[in-house]
């Protein structure tokens, strides 16, 4: 441990599986206090354990504002700040460009764009008062190009980058930092339905997924191997920590540059 996030706390929403998880695990390695939230009890529960009393689970549904709200207060009242907001929670969206409803849109919504927006809100609310802090929303290079998620997906994750940019414009004055990151061709389980489908499979079965999931995607990128949570857990590592003090409004992409290719590698 380099102890680069040393006596800053964060707060990591999808923080029970993947990408959250392993970002969990970077920041308290770094010597960050962290909640983690999300819908499975069970999974947080287990993973706080693991990862020593500096880490806390707190149960949060992201479309629910009153659940976030209480996130960052719990945040607050445990450890006495919030330094980081990591808006990672997200899924799959509802709807195709012809078969879309009003609910699927709200749903959508309410999951990949509203849940940034509050906690957006609630942390800027708690990072005000004490003149600092960083938030990091998680985007996608969907936001940036056609065939790399669904529909609704694509622009609700485009209106991710833009928002970020303009809550950093608000917010700087404050020093308080908004980024966001785009991951691409990074091996999860939302490939195959997200965490909500994963959790109603076997170990076994997950562990196949996975592998070949990752061969698949080991052909999606220039750099022959799929993305992995990590790389993505050491991207908002930079920005949390005091080396990315001057890093504002920018959505930093990490795909292994699959936004350049413009074929499927054989």
């Amino acid at each position: 441990m380099s102890g680069r996030l040393e006596g800053k706390v964060a707060v990591i929403t999808g923080g029970t599986s993947g990408i959250g998880a392993a970002t969990a695990e970077v920041f308290a390695g770094e010597g960050a206090k962290v909640v983690i939230a999300g819908r499975s009890e069970e999974k947080g529960a287990k993973l706080a354990a693991r990862l020593g009393a500096n880490v806390v689970y707190q149960r949060a549904d992201v479309t629910e504002e009153a659940d976030i709200k209480a996130l960052v207060e719990m945040a607050v009242d445990r450890f006495g700040r919030i330094d980081c907001m990591f808006n990672n929670a997200g899924g799959k969206d509802r709807g195709t460009l012809d078969t879309v409803t009003m609910d699927d849109f709200i749903y959508s919504a309410k999951l990949l764009l509203g849940s940034v927006v509050l906690g957006i809100k609630y942390a800027a609310a708690a990072m005000k008062p004490q003149q600092s802090g960083c938030i990091i929303n998680n985007s996608s290079i969907a936001a940036i190009r056609s065939n790399q998620g669904g529909y609704l997906y694509s622009a609700l994750k485009a209106g991710v980058v833009h928002i970020t940019k303009m809550a950093g414009v608000q917010l700087g004055p404050f020093n308080i930092r908004v980024n966001s990151i785009a991951p691409g061709a990074i091996a999860t389980p939302i490939f195959w339905g997200g965490s909500e489908v994963a959790n109603t499979l076997d170990e076994e079965t997950n562990k196949k997924k996975m592998e070949k999931l990752m061969k698949n995607l080991a052909n999606a990128t220039p750099i022959p191997r799929a993305g992995l949570d990590k790389d993505i857990a050491y991207a908002a590592l930079f920005l949390a920590s005091d080396e990315g003090s001057f890093v504002n409004c920018h959505d930093l992409v990490v795909d292994g540059g699959r936004t350049s290719l413009f074929y499927e590698k054989k």
